[in-house]
């Protein structure tokens, strides 16, 4: 016997990836697409967040994890829940109310809202059957339920951690370089960081390894590699990352 969803009670999860190649955070979202089967009119086409209803038998972390690993086929990446969306309105316009009646969804929905942090390039977006797109956060299409507030939300916490907490390793590939983490922040934060302060605030921090590596495939001169040692960082810091840009 399956367990029973808890119908008024979901979770909705926000998935940021940093594309390289772009200098783009992004955010993963699922196209809402609904047809009318008495005359094919298109009654909703837009964008929303992976989510689901929680199961009787499961925590809301399970629930996160478990929607998450369905998404992206991971079940182990970082996630913050930063907020619970109660408005009674939340699911009260138009296309909304068409969509939860055709999904038999309780229109009196409390989510509980988690974001997930992961490495694009990880993410096998064309074999799943979810279909899911990045989209840059700020640059986002049409979005349904009040799923642009959650993003907005969980975007504000994401900047505040980056600077007081090391997750932005999370973006990044294991080895990288000292200009794609700059990229990060400057995408994350945006604004624009001056090279050699940021390199020198950068060189000092004992946390980060210097490979004996360089990039490789190239057109440019090679830069050397990077990775994040969180061994050295959890012995050295204890209550705050706080880089100084």
């Amino acid at each position: 016997m399956f367990p029973k969803i808890i119908p008024n009670i979901s979770v909705d999860c926000v998935v940021f990836g940093f594309n390289i190649t772009t200098k783009s955070l992004n955010v993963l979202l699922l196209n809402r697409y609904l047809e009318s089967k008495e005359s094919q009119e298109i009654l909703v086409n837009d964008y929303v967040l992976t989510g689901y209803h929680a199961l009787e038998n499961e925590t809301i972390d399970d629930t996160a994890t478990r929607v998450l690993k369905e998404l992206t086929g991971f079940d182990n990446l970082y996630k913050n829940q930063f907020k619970v969306f109660g408005d009674p309105n939340r699911l009260m316009n138009e296309k909304d109310i068409i969509w939860a009646e055709n999904q038999n969804f309780n229109q009196r929905t409390i989510t509980i809202a988690y974001y997930f942090l992961v490495k694009t390039h990880e993410v096998d977006i064309e074999n799943n059957l979810h279909q899911p797109q990045w989209f840059p956060v700020n640059s986002l299409p049409e979005l349904g339920f009040d799923h642009k507030l959650i993003i907005n939300e969980a975007y504000a916490d994401l900047k505040a951690k980056s600077l007081t907490e090391p997750i932005i390793f999370e973006l990044l590939p294991n080895k990288f370089t000292v200009k794609e983490l700059q990229e990060v922040y400057e995408s994350i934060l945006c604004i624009e960081i001056d090279n050699r302060n940021f390199r020198r605030k950068l060189l000092t921090k004992k946390y980060l390894i210097e490979l004996d590596e360089k990039q490789v495939g190239v057109s440019k001169k090679p830069s050397k590699l990077f990775m994040f040692s969180k061994d050295i960082y959890q012995k050295i810091f204890k209550e705050s990352y706080l880089i100084s840009i």
